[in-house]
């Protein structure tokens, strides 16, 4: 008797057995595929950064003396500028104050505008090489704004000017040496319109 029980016991499992082998060879139901996702454009490539500033190899633009009055009408803008009626103001080390003699310049300089007064002038604010590069663009923005403010005070129409600091970019002179220095702090003149 015991042994038709285990008879019975054996079946049982072999039939539990074929139903989980049949369950689980089961194939998946068969799905249709899906249409591939339409075309998308590629994504865009991000635009190379420009260039850095070039230095400037040229001579000095400070002519020996200015143009004189009667030529100056007949002269494109460039040609007015590469020639400039105007005198750069200097500047001494890290100072953004103008001197005596500074002060003297940008008065000239403002007799100038007054005679042009269509012309708009951008004044443009310079450093010498030493120091980082923010710290000479900041220092070029309160010499440009110094003598932006002397020139309003002597009677020169605030619309008639603008104020930008190129820190150390565009040196007068490429030399290392405290004479450079000395000429690359300064506040240039630029005839923007007339």
């Amino acid at each position: 008797m015991v042994q038709l029980n285990m008879n019975r016991v054996a079946m049982a499992l072999l039939i539990a057995l074929a139903v989980v082998v049949v369950a689980c060879g089961k194939k998946a139901p068969v799905t249709q595929p899906t249409a591939p996702p339409a075309a998308t454009a590629p994504p865009a490539r991000p635009a190379t950064p420009p260039p850095p500033p070039q230095r400037v190899e040229e001579s000095l633009p400070v002519p020996e003396q200015p143009l004189r009055e009667d030529t100056i009408g007949n002269k494109s803008l460039d040609d007015v500028n590469r020639a400039s009626p105007f005198t750069p103001s200097f500047f001494a080390l890290d100072s953004a104050e103008l001197d005596n003699a500074g002060r003297a310049i940008v008065a000239a300089n403002a007799e100038i505008m007054k005679k042009y007064p269509t012309w708009v002038v951008t004044v443009e604010g310079h450093c010498d090489e030493r120091g980082t590069a923010e710290y000479n663009l900041a220092l070029g923005e309160r010499r440009a704004v110094a003598v932006k403010t002397y020139l309003i005070a002597l009677g020169v129409a605030p619309d008639r000017l603008r104020a930008v600091s190129y820190g150390k970019e565009f040196p007068f002179d490429a030399g290392h040496t405290d004479t450079a220095w000395s000429m690359n702090r300064r506040a240039h003149f630029v005839i923007t319109s007339r």
